[in-house]
């Protein structure tokens, strides 16, 4: 059987084109939120900044609870840092008042960290900012947001097996 020169050209770019495989849905999926969320980057930022706070701090700040003192060493555990980063961190909540060192209840030798009354209100001031939805999220309709709060019920934060 001869083959067209056109023929022949179709069958040679057939074999030169990389088939891309089907794209992966979790990834699509996954790509699509942490889009969402680094679109509001800028905002992490001007939320910081507006507490007169680096993110670092302000990330401390949100992960200290209300009445649940922390130790230096399990804060450092935690954020996977050195102590003395942990001792700047606490250190930039304390020039804001917004948290206090404070003697272990039973081992003398060891500091906790909590948050100060004013700690915890600009806590849940940084929140609410922080966790408002944005106006994409806000244009879907009330059977659409149930389906993705169902969906996002479901869905559990990966365990650090290293923690």
């Amino acid at each position: 059987m001869i083959q067209t020169l056109e023929e022949l050209l179709v069958t040679a770019y057939a074999a030169c084109v990389v088939t891309v495989p089907e794209i992966d849905a979790a990834n699509d999926a996954w790509k699509r939120m942490s889009e969402l969320f680094l679109s509001r980057k800028h905002q992490v930022m001007e939320i910081s900044a507006a507490h007169a706070l680096n993110p670092g701090a302000m990330n401390a700040l949100l992960f200290l609870q209300p009445d649940e003192p922390c130790s230096m060493r399990t804060l450092a555990d935690a954020w996977k840092c050195d102590a003395s980063n942990v001792t700047w961190l606490v250190d930039r909540l304390e020039e804001h008042g917004l948290a206090e060192r404070r003697p272990h209840p039973t081992d003398r030798r060891v500091r906790t960290v909590a948050l100060t009354r004013k700690g915890v209100k600009v806590r849940a001031q940084i929140e609410a900012k922080l966790f408002e939805a944005p106006p994409s999220l806000r244009k879907l309709g009330a059977h659409d947001l149930e389906t993705l709060n169902r969906i996002l019920r479901k869905l559990e934060p990966d365990v650090d097996p290293a923690a």
